[in-house]
């Protein structure tokens, strides 16, 4: 039936190559041909289009698309009215989330927003900005910006709102960290009224489930262990999971198979800890997707 598709925009920029693999960890193919913004995936249920994410939230709120990846930061600058289905915790360079931070010159004397009242703030989350100022009860003239933020104090601003992940950049321009503004979460959203028809409902919820399921992959890992039956106890004890480990007796021997996830922080601290508690046969190994 032609109603059985669904319009679906994904980030082109800063998270188009997270959000491209994520998509392959959830199992979907997708392929930009030339410098075309409609791309081929391999769901015959889904059309596929690469926008800005600055634009993809309008483009939902509008019935343009039906769903989308956005990032939070420009879902509430938009003030575009959709349906929030998760919160992806995804980034451009890990998974996490980002930061919009207002700082100035290090040898400015403006050492808190309550020193910005009558300046000029440059930045690209405008409505953001209005909105931190606001709260602070501070006045001051926000002019936006389109691009290179971090180059215009002092000259032409005397303070900025700008995206950071490392600090690399700020730091490379001389400016120093005040404030965080806003966190914001790469997210997947929908149309108000797409998600009262009931097929695209459960597509998308669909999607959303293998999405969800991909970035938690990402983050987790897979370990076995051959544990004697004598430390058992112990070692079940440490270890941490989502859900109970999984114990099997290994046949004719006085061992055991476990099986455990756990995040790739939590592991590195645990393979040491579990071979000196005589832990044998340790394999740890990559989880495409992870689906509590």
């Amino acid at each position: 039936m032609k109603n059985k598709i669904i319009k679906l925009g994904v980030p082109k920029g800063s998270l188009q190559e997270s959000t491209l693999r994520i998509f392959k960890r959830a199992g979907f193919n997708i392929k930009i041909p030339g410098r075309s913004y409609i791309l081929k995936m391999d769901d015959p249920e889904i059309e596929c289009f690469m926008l800005r994410p600055q634009e993809i939230p309008r483009y939902i709120e509008e019935g343009k698309l039906d769903v989308g990846i956005s990032g939070e930061d420009w879902i509430r600058e938009s003030r575009a009215k959709v349906v929030e289905i998760s919160d992806l915790k995804y980034a451009k360079q890990k998974i996490k989330k980002t930061k919009w931070v207002l700082a100035v010159s290090k040898d400015s004397k403006i050492n808190s927003v309550k020193g910005l009242g009558g300046k000029t703030i440059s930045t690209e989350i405008v409505n953001l900005a209005k909105d931190y100022l606001k709260k602070n009860k501070v006045k001051a003239t926000v002019e936006f910006s389109w691009g290179a933020t971090e180059v215009k104090p002092p000259r032409f601003a005397d303070a900025v709102i700008d995206l950071v992940e490392t600090g690399v950049s700020l730091e490379a321009h001389n400016l120093k960290i005040l404030d965080t503004v806003f966190e914001s979460s790469t997210m997947l959203i929908a149309n108000v009224k797409t998600m009262e028809d009931s097929w695209k409902r459960e597509k998308i919820k669909s999607l959303n489930l293998l999405l969800e399921g991909a970035v938690e992959g990402e983050r987790m890992t897979g370990l076995t262990l051959d544990v004697p039956r004598a430390i058992l106890k112990k070692v079940l004890k440490v270890l941490p999971a989502m859900l109970k480990p999984t114990v099997t007796k290994m046949p004719n021997t006085d061992f055991y198979n476990v099986f455990t996830s756990a995040s790739k922080v939590e592991i590195r601290k645990l393979v040491p800890k579990l071979k000196k508690l005589g832990c044998e046969g340790i394999v740890e190994y990559p989880l495409r997707k992870v689906i509590p």
